[in-house]
């Protein structure tokens, strides 16, 4: 496998593929065009590509409030999965939050994607909630990956190091 290309989410067909990858992965939680346009406003979204075909997409969320806790999500469709596209997502996401200056990390799983909640655990993520949404079906879980010099896990040297993605 190659690396794939991952790029920003720019211009219409950009917002419809991510929206594509972000439906299939979370049905419970579809979004609408609009509310896609209006994510890509506050948050950084992405699409990856093998060649010209679209395999993922991630959302990274600035650090918030005095932990500086960014929320970084890798989607990956089923079809995908297990060749490396993931991880590639994920690297590029912490290299961003930690240029943000995140201290800690966060993402948001499905509890029924049995692959996203291993490949967040073997990360070093760990449960902190689960959840269902008021007058939504499916559970989620939070998880969690923390930084030096607070609580919990280390932030995976990915993130430390300068000049990394």
């Amino acid at each position: 496998m190659s690396e794939p290309r991952i790029v920003p989410v720019d211009g219409e067909t950009a917002l419809q593929e991510w929206r594509h990858v972000h439906n299939v992965i979370v049905p419970p939680a579809a979004l609408s065009l609009d509310e896609v346009r209006e994510r890509a406003g506050r948050y950084r979204l992405r699409n990856a590509y093998e060649g010209d075909v679209l395999v993922g997409c991630s959302t990274v969320r600035p650090p918030q409030g005095e932990d500086a806790v960014a929320t970084v999500i890798a989607r990956v469709l089923p079809g995908h999965r297990g060749r490396g596209y993931g991880t590639a997502l994920y690297a590029d996401g912490l290299a961003h939050a930690r240029a943000l200056g995140a201290r800690a990390v966060e993402t948001c799983v499905l509890a029924v994607n049995e692959d996203g909640l291993r490949f967040a655990r073997a990360r070093g993520f760990v449960e902190t909630d689960r959840y269902v949404l008021d007058g939504a079906a499916g559970e989620w879980v939070d998880l969690r990956l923390e930084g030096p010099g607070t609580a919990g896990a280390t932030i995976p040297s990915i993130l430390r190091e300068p000049g990394v993605g």
